[in-house]
Order: structure tokens, then C-alpha cells, then sequence
């Protein structure tokens, strides 16, 4: 048997968006994997409900997502780079067999892709500049062309950079496909793009705005949203968005409702009776607070919350659509460390009833006319397609994407563990030993522990989901690894969630070491031997924790905040801390800089390597700089790494090498300062001594 490690990652399959065919029979799916160091294959499977093998359906060199059945079945749209140039583009293929036809060559890539209900057209959205719609490259463009890159950027706006992009004038936009039109003659035949209709070139907010989450109604109705900003109010400063209804016969828009949060793909999905549910999360503290779904009904214009019973967030990677019957939504939300499925009827005449979920983390699912399929994990897999009743009475697992990886390698089951912190609240954490540990045939022997701190800081951990991979490969190191869901965490109803309001160092680092003090009671952990990491307010957490303690040997830290200041001024998350913390740098400095793990940089002595992206632009790397220069300053072993082109995704869809490189880092550095591993610490070796990935050259550390 062959342990789990760092660099298998280039050999795991990912599963995502399901989605099931109109008559129920099969599902579609990406599966996506590394095609080298630096790029993904992601190509689209179909697999039947009733059993059988998945099918690839897309080939191709470029990568393919939003699988989307037209309403009748017979063809899929979806979305892919290949072809000439690397932009993403809609494609159409027949659902019998054929070749994939290419229907746009649009500037701003594609995405909310969505048939119509009468299945003639398509709805999507790009990223464009002013300048892109005056030339018409909104709706057809050179595949040679290039957008250059403002030199120099000169910037107006408060949200000028997300994801790793500079917006450089770009907003979002919404347009509509007319599929037979785009298929009676090939894009480069159509240099005017005349089967695109632009619905938000004039709109309500004549453009300076995002138009985010366009989603069909009935044949002639598309809804979406934008920020509620007056004339003269700044739109990347409030959280408020209007709901729209535009009517693409005759092109009328009207607002009819206004919401608040954080709208993304996904957050507006509508019944062809005019019923819209949207996401809704309260303006004061929103942050820290659930959010819920409303269904806004056009005919009545009254609204109602079906989630309100629920005391669980919708938000977080979690999602909502309606049944094909249009009366009943289903609902993902955290729930005490899985991410489980809830249905309720629209108009909220009854609870929510759970679906299915249990010690699961479900990604993605899609709702059938009879069935559910998911994408979802557990402890013993990365995560696989499975379908359900709309019930959830019987389940059945449809692909096994990794069982050829999995064959010859243990996974150890983790060990749920409920412990007290210091004021009596119950905690939920896992353990996880490494596979050949064996209580009988070893008494005695003690593994060192490592400390996994989730970000968020609203989010919460399973035993599954992005940080299988992770924890399967320390354990493998020899390393029992420990998590858990601190006060502050989703899953626990919104009291919990608001407990680290103004305070999220102390009151998290309470909960994180009564659990250490609870799992180092175990014979078999070193309780000398205990290491941290974390990754975003992880991150944060890590750096705290070795500042307001000394029960760390070693620490990582990951794309952390470290100065609450310098990230309010440069994130694009700046909302956070007025939300968490209820003030601003120029309000209250000296309370926010106490509340930062630099202002106690002084106060670390455990060795830290920091781990950053250059174009981290959640979390960007001013603040890791800062507190690497304290580290520095006070004679703290440490070490800055960072990753070129990787944003704040990196540990879960950053470049295949970098992935692997930042695994195989953590060990490292916690290897060189484990009794337990005979390794010299990473400061005493050759760089790239014991990294599979990445040279001297490559690494560019100085």
C-alpha cells in the first residue's frame, strides 16, 4: 500500500456541476483534472440514473464547464476555451451524437449560462469595457485580438481588483443568444454578432454597475440584479442590490425588489409564474449574519422567507434552485460539519424538510423532475456524482472517478471529537491518525499533531470537501491532524456565527486550544509536538495563535490577513471589517491594530514560514510582508514563499506544481522541527531539498 502524498494531487479527479437531464436519465457532469504543471483538462461525462459507466462527451484541448440540457434534451450548451484563442465561448452540441458547434466569439468570456424555457435561446454574461460594446467586441470579436493592459492604470473605483484581475473598466453584463440564428452561419461569418441581444447596454444604471445573476422566467422574461447606488453614491461601497425584470419583447426593465449581500452566479433563480427567489442577507453586520431565500411573487408582490425556520446560512459555496414544478426549493446549507440538502415549499407554508447529507459535503446539485443529483465527498473519497428521490428516500452512487488512485492507498476515517471550551459552549472537531497507526499492535507510540484552522472567518470544516487531500497526506507523514469549528463558524445558527464580533483572536484561539488540550489527552499524541496552520483567516488565526501563545512548536501561515488596517485598505473584502469589528481604520486605529497578529509579532517565538500569491487581491500580500518583517526584525526562524500568477484560490485550483509545492512545504517545515522526523529544519537545507516541484531557479527566494 502506498501512502497519500503531496504530489498524487496531479492524479485526483474533481467532480462538478452535475446536472440531470430533463427526463431524469442521465447526468452531466465536469470532470476536471491537472493536465500538467500549470494548466487543467476539464472535459464534460454523461452517466445514466440507472446504472452504467460514465461516458466522456466533450473532447477537446480547451477546458469545458456549465453543462446546460436544453429544455427539450436533445442538445447540451456549455461553455469552453478551446477553438482559436483562449477565451471561453458557448458551444452546442446534439445530444445523439456529433460534433460540438461553436455559436459565439465574444471579448468577456461566459458565464450564468441558462436556456430559455422554450429552448430558443440562451442567456449569459461577460466582463466588458465601454469600449468593448462601442466596437461591438460584446458580441463578436478577431480571435487575434488582445486587450492590452492599461499603462498607466489609472483608478476611480473603490473595487478595482478581485480574483487576480484588475477590473480596467470592466463591468458585467447580460445578453441573450438566439440559438438557431447563431447556428445558421459559423461566428466568423457573423463578424456584427447579430443573433446576441444586449439587454444592459442602457440599463436603469446606464452601465456603471455589475448586472450579476441573470436568470430566465418565463420565454420572454429575464430577472437579474445590480447595486442599489443613487446618482453620486459609490456602488462598490454598499451591499444592496436591485432586482430587475426585463422583458426582452419589448425591452422594458422595471425594479421590483431590492436585497442585500454578496450576489454572485447563482443567488436569483425564477418560476416561469413569476416567482423570484433571491438571496437575502440582513444589511446590519452582514458579514456575520445568515443568509436566507426569498421568494418575491411578480403577480401579488408579496414576499416570504421558506428558510427562516432553518437557522442555517444558504451562503458560502452553498446554493438554491427551484424543482422543475416550480413550487418546491431546494437549499444546501453547513449543518454541525457536513453540507446537507433541505427542500421547502416556495410559498413557505411549511418547514424545511432535510433532504439528504449526513457526514457529506455536498459541492453542487441539480434538481429533476423525480430525482436530485449531487456532487458531494466524504471521508473516504474526494468526491463522486450521486442521485436521490426528490425525497431523499434511496440513494445511489453514479461514478467512482477515483477508485483506480484510491486501490492501492489507505484512508484512515476521522474520528469525530465534541469537546467544552472555557465557557461551556460545545465544540465539533475531527481526528485523524495516520493510516498505520494501531493502538493494539503499538501501545506507546506517539504521533506529532498538527492543528488545521479553517478561513472564513464565517465558514465551516467536514470531513471532506477542499481539505481532503490535505489532511490524507500529513496524516500519511506521520502526523495525526486535528480540525475542528470554533465560535465564529457557520453551521451552528447565527448566535454562534456572531461570537467573534470585534474579537476574532482571542475568542477562536479559546475554542482551538481547548481542543488541543482535548486531543493531546490521547496517549498515542505527542503532546510536546504540536504544530499549527491555516489558510485566510486560518491564516490569521496561525499567527495569532503563535502570538498569544507558546503551545506551538512551529507554524505555517497561508495567504493570512495580519494587519486588520493595511487589509481594510487594499482587499476587496473591506466590508469584513466593518461588518466583524463595527468600525474603521480612521474610526478606532488603535483597537484595530491590537486586534491584528502584527501588533504581537513581538511576542512570537516558534519558527513561521509564511506562505502568500502575488495576486491575492481577498487577502493581498502587503500585510504578509509586514508581519514577516516583524519576524524578521525579532530573530524568528521564517521564510516568505510566494507563488506568481496564483490568487486566493491556490490551495484549491491553483497551478497543479504550486499546489503540490505548497503541500509539500507545510511538511517540510513542520518535519524539520518534529523530534518524530529525522530532517534538519528548511532554513539548514537546500532549497529545493525535498520538494518534488520547483527549483532553485523557479522559486525565486531571496
Amino acid at each position: 500500500m502506498n501512502g497519500i502524498e503531496a504530489v498524487d494531487y496531479h492524479e485526483i479527479a474533481q467532480v462538478e456541476e452535475p446536472r440531470l437531464s430533463p427526463d431524469d436519465e442521465r447526468v452531466a457532469f465536469v470532470r476536471r483534472t491537472p493536465a500538467d504543471d500549470e494548466s487543467y483538462a476539464a472535459s464534460i461525462y454523461t452517466v445514466p440514473v440507472g446504472g452504467d459507466e460514465a461516458a466522456q462527451f466533450t473532447a477537446g484541448d480547451g477546458v469545458d464547464s456549465q453543462p446546460r440540457w436544453s429544455p427539450d434534451g436533445d442538445r447540451l450548451a456549455f461553455a469552453s476555451t478551446r477553438g482559436e484563442g483562449d477565451r471561453e465561448q458557448v458551444w452546442l452540441v446534439p445530444t445523439d451524437g456529433g460534433e460540438a458547434r461553436r455559436l459565439t466569439s465574444v471579448v468577456g468570456g461566459i458565464d450564468d449560462l441558462e436556456w430559455s424555457p422554450d429552448g430558443s435561446r440562451l442567456c449569459f454574461s461577460q466582463r466588458v469595457t465601454p469600449e468593448d460594446r462601442e466596437a461591438d467586441r460584446d458580441r463578436a470579436v478577431d480571435p487575434d485580438y488582445e486587450r492590452e493592459a492599461p499603462d498607466p492604470r489609472v483608478i476611480d473605483r473603490t473595487i478595482y481588483r478581485a480574483g487576480t484581475e484588475y477590473s480596467d473598466g470592466r463591468r458585467r453584463h447580460v445578453y441573450v443568444l438566439a440559438v438557431e440564428a447563431a447556428l445558421s452561419r459559423a461566428p466568423e461569418d457573423d463578424p456584427d454578432g447579430t443573433a446576441i441581444t444586449r439587454l444592459t447596454d442602457d440599463g436603469p444604471a446606464d452601465a456603471v454597475v455589475d448586472y450579476v445573476s441573470p436568470t430566465w422566467g418565463d420565454d420572454e422574461t429575464v430577472y437579474y440584479a445590480a447595486k442599489a447606488a443613487a446618482a453620486g453614491e459609490d456602488p462598490d461601497d454598499t451591499l444592496t442590490y436591485d432586482l430587475y425584470e426585463h422583458r426582452t419583447d419589448s425591452g422594458e426593465v422595471e425594479a421590483f425588489a431590492q436585497t442585500s449581500g454578496w450576489l454572485e452566479s447563482g443567488s436569483i433563480d425564477a418560476t416561469a409564474d413569476g416567482r423570484v427567489a433571491f438571496e437575502f442577507t440582513p444589511e446590519d453586520r452582514t458579514s456575520m449574519r445568515q443568509t436566507e431565500i426569498r421568494v418575491h411573487d411578480r403577480g401579488t408582490g408579496e414576499e416570504r422567507t421558506p428558510t427562516e425556520p432553518l437557522d442555517r446560512t444558504v451562503g458560502h459555496r452553498c446554493g438554491f434552485e427551484w424543482a422543475p414544478d416550480g413550487e418546491t426549493l431546494y437549499v444546501t446549507t453547513p449543518d454541525e460539519g457536513s453540507r446537507v440538502c433541505w427542500s421547502v415549499p416556495g410559498d413557505a407554508s411549511e418547514e424545511p424538510a432535510r433532504v439528504y447529507g449526513d457526514g457529506v459535503a455536498i459541492a453542487d446539485f441539480s434538481v429533476g423532475e423525480n430525482a436530485v443529483a449531487y456532487v458531494y465527498s466524504e471521508w473516504d473519497h474526494p468526491g463522486d456524482v450521486f442521485v436521490t428521490t426528490r425525497g431523499g428516500n434511496e440513494a445511489h452512487r453514479l461514478t467512482r472517478v477515483n477508485d483506480g488512485y484510491l486501490a492501492d492507498r489507505p484512508v484512515r476515517r476521522p474520528e469525530e471529537v465534541w469537546f467544552e471550551n472555557d465557557d461551556g459552549t460545545e465544540i465539533q472537531g475531527w481526528l485523524l491518525t495516520p493510516p498505520e497507526f494501531d493502538a493494539d499492535a503499538s501501545p506507546g507510540e506517539r504521533y506529532p499533531l498538527v492543528v488545521e484552522i479553517h478561513g472564513g472567518p464565517h465558514a465551516h470544516w467536514t470531513t471532506a470537501g477542499t481539505m481532503w487531500h490535505e489532511f490524507q497526506t500529513l496524516a500519511a507523514r506521520g502526523y495525526v491532524v486535528f480540525w475542528c469549528n470554533p465560535r465564529g463558524s457557520t453551521g451552528y445558527g447565527e448566535d454562534r456565527a456572531t461570537a467573534i464580533e470585534g474579537d476574532w483572536g482571542e475568542v477562536t484561539l479559546a475554542d482551538v486550544l481547548a481542543g488541543v488540550e482535548t486531543v493531546c489527552e490521547r496517549e498515542f499524541v505527542d503532546d510536546d509536538e504540536v504544530f499549527v496552520t491555516g489558510g485566510s483567516f486560518g491564516g490569521f488565526m496561525t499567527a495569532w495563535a503563535v502570538a498569544r501563545s507558546d503551545r506551538f512548536e512551529a507554524a505555517v501561515s497561508q495567504r493570512g490577513v495580519y494587519d486588520l488596517a493595511g487589509f481594510y485598505g487594499s482587499s476587496d473584502a473591506f466590508k469584513l471589517v466593518e461588518d466583524d469589528f463595527g468600525t474603521t481604520p480612521w474610526d478606532d486605529p488603535d483597537f484595530l491594530w491590537n486586534q491584528s497578529p502584527a501588533a504581537h509579532v513581538a511576542d512570537v517565538d516558534a519558527p513561521t514560514l509564511v506562505l502568500h500569491a502575488d495576486r491575492d487581491y481577498r487577502t493581498p500580500a502587503n500585510t504578509a510582508e509586514l508581519f514577516v518583517r516583524g519576524l524578521q526584525k525579532h530573530g524568528v526562524d521564517t521564510r516568505l514563499v510566494r507563488y506568481p500568477r496564483e490568487g486566493h484560490e491556490l490551495s484549491r485550483s491553483g497551478e497543479p506544481a504550486h499546489v503540490v509545492d505548497r503541500l509539500e512545504r507545510i511538511a517540510r517545515w513542520f518535519d524539520g522541527y518534529s523530534a518524530s522526523h529525522e530532517s534538519p529544519p528548511a532554513l539548514e537545507r537546500e532549497r529545493d531539498a525535498g520538494l518534488s516541484s520547483g527549483s532553485e531557479d523557479d522559486e525565486n527566494e531571496e
